[in-house]
């Protein structure tokens, strides 16, 4: 007979995990301690986005400066289509939780695979100039190797792909 402490180790699930995949290890408990908390100017009252702060892991299509500045999304028709087509490349993206999703913003969540840390992305509509604003940006930390740079990117190259 096998013994119950073979497939529960007195040491639980943490050390269960190192066994079955060590990255599970890592991922689990850092997880809950690197989403932070969503910022409270997420929302875009009056369709305005809010500045990026002076850290460098925020870009903006609305920033004044060139290392936070990033170019908003262009789009053909109507917004509320380009809208639509925005949410389905974000929810088909890796990490990706689609939070608020209305004809004059889009909120997304993205969550890194290894320690979970949670980047807020905002999206804007402006009909008048047929472009869509975006803000991306870490809720901790300092510097994010450009991963909201290179997300954006992404972003706008499945958009495109996505509305010809």
């Amino acid at each position: 007979m096998t013994s119950p402490s073979r497939y529960a180790p007195a040491g639980g699930w943490l050390l269960v995990a190192t066994v079955v995949h060590p990255i599970l290890a890592m991922a689990s408990p850092f997880g809950i301690l690197f989403a932070g908390s969503p910022p409270a100017t997420l929302g875009a009252p009056d369709g305005k986005l809010p500045p990026c702060p002076e850290r460098p892991n925020c870009v903006s299509s609305r920033a004044p400066d060139g290392d936070h500045m990033i170019a908003p999304l262009a789009f053909r028709g109507g917004a509320t289509a380009a809208m639509t087509a925005l949410v389905d490349v974000i929810r088909a993206m890796p990490g990706a939780t689609v939070i608020t999703a209305r004809p004059d913003y889009v909120h997304a969540e993205f969550a890194s695979a290894m320690f979970g840390f949670v980047d807020d992305v905002e999206f804007v509509p402006d009909p008048g100039t047929a472009v869509i604003h975006v803000r991306s940006a870490a809720r901790l930390g300092v510097s994010d190797f450009g991963v909201n740079r290179k997300r954006v990117e992404a972003i706008r190259s499945a958009f495109a792909a996505a509305t010809r």
